[in-house]
This record gives C-alpha cells, sequence and structure tokens, in this order.
C-alpha cells in the first residue's frame, strides 16, 4: 500500500473522480474488511451487512477528508467503527432491547429520536484521536533523534531577528526535498547546505539546532494538524511562517 502522503494525494483525486474513488475502495477493500471485523469481533464476509456499512463509510471518509483530520486511515477507520456502532444501535432498537425506542406524544416520535445528534462528537473524537497519534508518532521520531519537545521549546528563537533566520532555512528545506531525505537518512541537520541555501550565518543556526531540526521533522511526514496548530500559534504571537 502507499504511504501517507501517496494516500492523501490518491484521495484528494477521489473526491471528485467516482471512478477514481472505485478504484481506491477496491484497493482497500482488505483493510475495510479488517476493520469491520473488528467492530463485529469475527472474520467480517462479503455477506455481512457490516461490510456493505464499512464499503460506504470509507467512501464517505473519501468525500469528507480534509488534512487538519490527521492520517486518512485512522480517520476511515474511526469512520467505519461510528457507523457500524450506529447501524448495531439501530438493530438493537428493532429487536426492542431498547426502552429509548417507545414512541412519545401525537408526533409518534422516540426518546432516542429527540437525542443530540452524536456525530459532532464523533467528528471531534475523530480529530482528537488523530492528533493524539500525529503527537505519538512525532514524538517516537524526535526520540529518534535524541530530542523531545522539551527541547524545542528551550531552544526556540526568542529574537524576532534570529527567528526570521531559521524560517529561512526551514521554508529552504522544506522547498528541497532531497534535504528532507537526507535529513531521515542520516539522522543529522544538513548546516552546510542550509546556511549555502537560506543566507543565515551558520552559528545562529546552530544556536537553534534542535529547534530547526524539530521544525524539519514536522515537514517530513504529513504533520497536518500539528503543522495547523503551529501556524496559528505563530500567527497570534505575530512571527513568521514556517
Amino acid at each position: 500500500m502507499q504511504n501517507e502522503h501517496q494516500i492523501i494525494g490518491l484521495v484528494t483525486a477521489a473526491k471528485d473522480d467516482l471512478q477514481k474513488a472505485d478504484n481506491l475502495i477496491r484497493e482497500y477493500i482488505p483493510f475495510i474488511r479488517s476493520e469491520a471485523s473488528k467492530c463485529i469481533s469475527r472474520p467480517c464476509t462479503e455477506q455481512d451487512d457490516e461490510f456493505s456499512i464499512a464499503m460506504i463509510a470509507f467512501h464517505e471518509a473519501i468525500a469528507g477528508y480534509e488534512r487538519e483530520r490527521g492520517s486518512f486511515l485512522h480517520y476511515a477507520a474511526m469512520l467505519i467503527r461510528s457507523r457500524i456502532i450506529d447501524y448495531q444501535r439501530k438493530e438493537s432498537r428493532h429487536r426492542g432491547n431498547l426502552s429509548l425506542e417507545v414512541e412519545r406524544g401525537e408526533d409518534e416520535q422516540t426518546l432516542m429520536d429527540t437525542l443530540a445528534d452524536p456525530r459532532n462528537e464523533v467528528e471531534e473524537s475523530v480529530r482528537l484521536q488523530a492528533t493524539r497519534q500525529e503527537i505519538a508518532e512525532l514524538s517516537a521520531v524526535m526520540a529518534e533523534f535524541g530530542i523531545g519537545f522539551s527541547d524545542v521549546a528551550d531552544n526556540s528563537p526568542r529574537q524576532q531577528r534570529t527567528l526570521e533566520a531559521c524560517a529561512a532555512a526551514i521554508r529552504f528545506a522544506a522547498q528541497n526535498p532531497q534535504l528532507l531525505d537526507e535529513l531521515l537518512r542520516t539522522k543529522k541537520l544538513p548546516l552546510a547546505q542550509l546556511v549555502r541555501g537560506c543566507g543565515a550565518e551558520r552559528k545562529t543556526l546552530e544556536r537553534h539546532r534542535k529547534y530547526i531540526l524539530a521544525m524539519l521533522l514536522i515537514q517530513t511526514n504529513g504533520y497536518e494538524i500539528i503543522r495547523g496548530h503551529l501556524w496559528q500559534v505563530l500567527k497570534r504571537k505575530g512571527e513568521v511562517r514556517v
């Protein structure tokens, strides 16, 4: 299967192309079946209603996915789980297992019908889980480079001029993917290339190496939620977008 960047590209293309959406769904049938199986605690077959619901939920995930939701597959899995749970609850109600199904009043509405729509809570849960996943993944990657979030906070530029120099280095690396590939391969910050590329003083970049390293790692693996949050923080502080 594709990496996260490739998946996002395929999902974006599938939003407005039914054929591409169908192709993507077919490619991820093993994933869809696996997620449905987790919900029903047994192997899910194509004859199960839950399999059809999972397929529809996956298509819904394609249509509703935005980068700030984090990993697409994590978002799709949460949506599949939510829709199957909704289905199981409705089936349980139809069997008379829930007293919430008792009709109330002349309009024949049930108590369940009058409750607030739970989908907003589901969406918020999806977003929260995606954020936690991104933070955990980034923390693990940073640990491989010997840094943590506290190091980044302690190493952040304090002066506007220094921040601008670091931001220039980060932008240069982000615009040159080969530098990010070298960073991941060697586990070393390519300081010499950054200095040549952005014109900043080497001692400035060296002094804030951990900060720059963390910002570059955020650029490497689709951390859309973290990048969006970082942009909002910098915007509120009147600092430079990286």
